[in-house]
């Protein structure tokens, strides 16, 4: 698809009211938005952007027609935002890693809260933060998930084409692996042994680190149906230890699952030591795939 699949003729009503939040993030899926650039001013032209703090100072509460939603949520206060944002939400859309998966900041989950807050803040006893970084989703019911650290720039496109024709968007549900097919990379699980997590990770990126001779760091998140144990048991059988593997699937989206049972079994977290598993079903699913003799904050995004 190309840029130009906004050209299509605008709906007849008015143009749909439109916010785009944040909460516990880096701001850059929200840079995404604004990295249409020659498509921008049509954008301004078919949606009523009523609030965007990253683009004007301009705010509102709501009601909203469709919301856009950065960050995960990590504090009390964001937990009740997200509530209330539903409530005056058509239609929610969660983008990138931190609200579809946790974020990078998920990574505490599996470590001692009130140490990493300690390590972090000089007066730990004035930040209100949450045990845990969690997806948007564990809070609220979300409509829509435009994946990645940060969003893929075509796949925004679609979505805001698809909400301009009243249809439903058209994003390829694959592995990486199929868009490093489509461009011609070489697989560098193959060519080099470089560890890769393409085979289990939906697809969105064009393949971008594999094609520049890096494993994919599993940014869009697992695809449905991804198994992850299989892959995490042929990197251990090819000699990784544990945490070495463990730590592979723990990056921007470690929360999700299966990633987070294998990162849970594992290790490799920061401060995985006896940590919160957040229930994952630790029975050993990479372990079984590998043979026996194997190495062993507010809006304005608050913490």
């Amino acid at each position: 698809m190309s840029g130009q699949a906004l050209s299509a003729p605008p709906v007849a009503v008015a143009g749909p009211r439109v916010g785009v939040v944040k909460f516990a993030s880096c701001d850059g899926c929200q840079l995404t938005l604004l990295d249409l650039e020659d498509e921008l001013l049509e954008i301004a032209g078919r949606f009523d952007i009523v609030e965007f703090p990253e683009a004007s100072s301009s705010r509102s509460e709501g009601p909203y027609d469709v919301l856009f939603v950065e960050g995960s949520i990590s504090t009390p206060e964001q937990a009740e935002q997200i509530v209330e944002l539903r409530r005056q939400a058509k239609l929610l859309v969660t983008i990138g890693a931190c609200a579809t998966a946790g974020g990078i900041q998920a990574l505490r989950n599996w470590a001692d809260h009130d140490a990493f807050r300690a390590a972090v803040y000089p007066h730990p006893e004035y930040v209100a933060s949450l045990a845990r970084a969690t997806p948007v989703a564990d809070h609220v019911a979300v409509d829509a998930a435009l994946r990645g650290c940060p969003i893929g720039i075509e796949q925004l496109r679609e979505l805001l084409t698809s909400l301009i024709l009243g249809r439903r968007p058209e994003i390829r549900d694959e592995a990486v692996c199929a868009e490093c097919k489509r461009r011609g990379a070489v697989c560098v699980m193959v060519a080099t042994g470089t560890p890769c997590l393409g085979p289990v990770t939906q697809g969105g990126c064009g393949a971008l680190c594999p094609r520049w001779g890096r494993g994919c760091y599993g940014c869009f998140g697992p695809r449905e149906g991804a198994n992850a144990a299989s892959l995490g048991g042929t990197f251990l059988a090819g000699g990784r230890d544990r945490p070495d593997v463990g730590r592979l699937f723990a990056g921007f989206t470690a929360w999700a699952e299966p990633f987070r049972t294998i990162v849970s079994e594992l290790g490799g977290a920061p401060g995985a030591g006896g940590a919160d598993t957040g229930g994952a079903d630790t029975g050993g699913a990479a372990d079984r795939s590998a043979p026996s003799d194997t190495k062993s904050g507010g809006r304005d995004g608050q913490p």
